[in-house]
């Protein structure tokens, strides 16, 4: 499975001038293969193929109105051309009803002015984080990472953006088999059904995207069956993180920030991460009970002697 980790970069004036650079040419890249397939289309001509756009590239570099595109890493120029053929790819599949989620427009020509620049460098790039947390970047230079968290793995990828307001960052792609392991040590697997589209429009958005929530469920629910585990998905609207896993009392509602907090009824200290998941494992217990026609609330007992109400044997 792919996970994003995105960090803040603080590039120097002239590493700033680089990128500047790699952006306007790899724009240059993309638009120029987008005019050909166009010219191609309305000329009534085949499709340029994905090799033939990697071939006009590379003999476009030889001639003097298109030499400047040497002075930047040659895979920065590939991941332009990838990511026209992705774009074109999903348009088809929009088009044709393949892709499920809403129509996709056909691509587009970048403009200098868009709010959002990138380019994206691959392993054949040989980026590389140092061992003194700086990031290195082919014709870029070394460029300092603030880093708010560790990376779990080596990365495949590395996208740079520059966004609207000229702050940069470095959007890391890493492989990780996680689902898998889970699966395999585990019978029983219980998630919540997060609402991924309302959450991604809130500020939770970059921890949303980073986490790939909808795209790990799934691998997981996959993979539960392949394996013969059992897979429980509790619904969106339990209060998981109001409840006492210890003795139920449900407290308020309680803002993000508040990480750790203290049972009014039973005064169980709780974290906030692990009282939810001990709320979401029992629930997802019940609703495999209440599946399978178990008993899921107390069954009836005869009513002690000294508890009010008549007397045994009273008319």
């Amino acid at each position: 499975m792919q996970l994003r980790y995105s960090y803040r970069l603080y590039p120097t004036p002239g590493q700033r001038a680089a990128l500047a650079r790699a952006f306007g040419c790899a724009r240059v890249v993309f638009n120029d293969a987008l005019a050909a397939r166009k010219a191609a289309y309305e000329a009534g001509q085949p499709y340029i193929s994905d090799a033939a756009l990697s071939a006009r590239l590379t003999a476009s570099k030889a001639t003097p109105e298109r030499a400047w595109l040497t002075e930047v890493s040659s895979v920065v120029l590939q991941q332009a051309l990838a990511d026209l053929n992705s774009a074109y790819r999903n348009f088809f599949e929009s088009a044709t009803g393949k892709r499920k989620s809403p129509k996709i427009a056909p691509p587009r020509f970048r403009s200098r002015k868009d709010s959002r620049q990138s380019v994206r460098f691959t392993s054949n790039a040989k980026f590389r984080v140092l061992g003194n947390g700086r990031l290195r970047l082919p014709k870029i230079g070394d460029v300092e990472v603030r880093w708010s968290r560790g990376l779990p793995a080596a990365p495949s990828s590395v996208t740079v953006i520059r966004d609207a307001v000229g702050r940069f960052f470095a959007s890391f792609v890493v492989e990780v088999k996680l689902s898998t392991a889970i699966v395999r040590e585990n019978q029983a697997v219980t998630v919540e059904d997060l609402a991924v589209k309302g959450l991604a429009r809130t500020r939770l958005a970059k921890s949303v995207h980073d986490a790939g929530w909808s795209a790990f469920t799934s691998m997981l629910e996959y993979k539960a069956r392949l394996y013969g585990r059992e897979f429980r998905k509790i619904g969106r609207w339990e209060p998981t993180t109001q409840v006492c896993s210890a003795c139920g009392l449900q407290d308020r509602k309680k803002p993000l920030d508040v990480r750790e907090w203290t049972c009014a009824a039973c005064g169980t200290v709780h974290d906030r991460d692990v009282n939810a998941a001990r709320n979401i494992l029992a629930l997802g217990r019940r609703e495999s009970l209440n599946a399978r026609g178990g008993q899921v609330r107390p069954a009836a007992t005869l009513a002690q002697a000294c508890e009010a109400g008549s007397r045994r044997g009273a008319a």
